[in-house]
């Protein structure tokens, strides 16, 4: 039971890692908490309210997200879209992204190498 709990804590930092970035790319247009957590679980990604919410504050804290109130379709709700410093960190956490995937592929393709294994 025990190489189960470290386990799900090992995924749990891998998701971590890639929740801003999943947020950023559904960002590129205006959209509302609930909209942005329905189009993450709609890719895959799902997260829960008690983790998108702060992560949207602190994101808007850091100048990622702009954010506007609106009330044109009946109860209030908060819009959320990258910032011009957003897009920039966008692009640069993508190329990260890339670059990493492609190391992690390779590395997980190759294997050990024969004198390890």
């Amino acid at each position: 039971m025990a190489n189960v709990d470290a386990s799900e804590k090992l995924e749990l930092e891998l998701r971590r890692g890639v929740v801003v970035l999943a947020a950023l790319s559904q960002l590129q247009t205006s959209r509302y908490g609930y909209e942005l957590r329905q189009s993450l679980a709609d890719g895959g990604m799902v997260i829960e309210e008690g983790t998108l919410y702060p992560l949207l504050r602190r994101l808007e804290s850091q100048g990622v997200l702009s954010s506007e109130w609106r009330t044109d379709q009946g109860s209030p709700r908060r819009y959320y879209v990258l910032s011009p410093d957003g897009r920039l960190l966008y692009e640069r956490l993508t190329t990260s992204w890339r670059a990493l995937n492609d190391t992690m592929d390779h590395l997980l393709t190759r294997g050990a190498p024969d004198d390890e294994r």
